[in-house]
């Protein structure tokens, strides 16, 4: 019987996909708000086979906990739910360890099959994934060999770089820039023209690339 940990800040949510996991067969260890309580409450002796972990959370996110564990308990296998189903956060995740990604409006069934499938093979990709990364991995074919040096950036356009490589909106980078949401088109325009890019996502690849994020 698999042994689960749910990782969500949303304490309702949590509380649902608690009753969900135990009625498919599966017994949840404890819960926590987020990364930090989780590594708090984790007991060594007595590790979960898979923690059911939420990306966007207070004081320590869903990516640098689910690094903590692949540097700590690589033996824990993480499957992300998230709201967000775009590249960034997939290719993020799974660069940080997780063995599986699903929407958090995913169907039971598919929570079932995944803990399933992360039990007995060691990884579940499911089709939004795997459509995901063959996007993300043939536009970055297009981008390879514009990734091979690193180009002076200032302040402010390092400070966006990182803020592109989180689950956040442009607009909501622009908030927490305290700029408008013209500038920040300007700093993206900006960064895709000196870098020779076209995406996000390659944005994301030349921060990691270069050690500007670390995942």
């Amino acid at each position: 019987m698999p042994s689960i940990v749910l990782v969500d800040d949303h304490s309702l949510l949590r509380m649902g996909l608690a009753s969900m996991v135990e009625s498919q067969g599966n017994t949840v260890l404890f819960e926590a708000d987020d990364g930090k309580e989780f590594i708090t409450k984790l007991d060594p002796s007595n590790l979960p086979h898979i923690v059911l972990m939420d990306i966007n959370m207070p004081e320590m996110d869903g990516f640098e906990t689910t690094l903590w564990l692949k540097q700590n308990h690589p033996d824990v296998k993480v499957l992300a739910l998230s709201m967000y189903d775009n590249e960034t956060s997939i290719i993020r995740m799974l660069k940080c360890g997780a063995k599986g990604y699903i929407l958090k409006d995913s169907e039971p069934s598919e929570l079932k099959t995944a803990i399933e499938h992360i039990m007995n093979k060691g990884f579940y990709y499911s089709d939004l994934v795997s459509g995901k990364l063959m996007h993300a991995i043939n536009k970055m074919d297009d981008e390879t060999d514009d990734l091979k040096s690193l180009v002076p950036l200032n302040e402010r356009e390092t400070t966006f770089l990182k803020y592109t490589c989180t689950e956040m909106t442009y607009k909501e980078i622009a908030d927490k820039m305290y700029v408008s949401p013209r500038t920040i088109d300007g700093y993206r325009d900006a960064l895709f023209d000196k870098l020779k890019l076209k995406t996000r996502v390659g944005l994301v690849m030349y921060a990691i690339k270069h050690g500007i994020v670390h995942v």
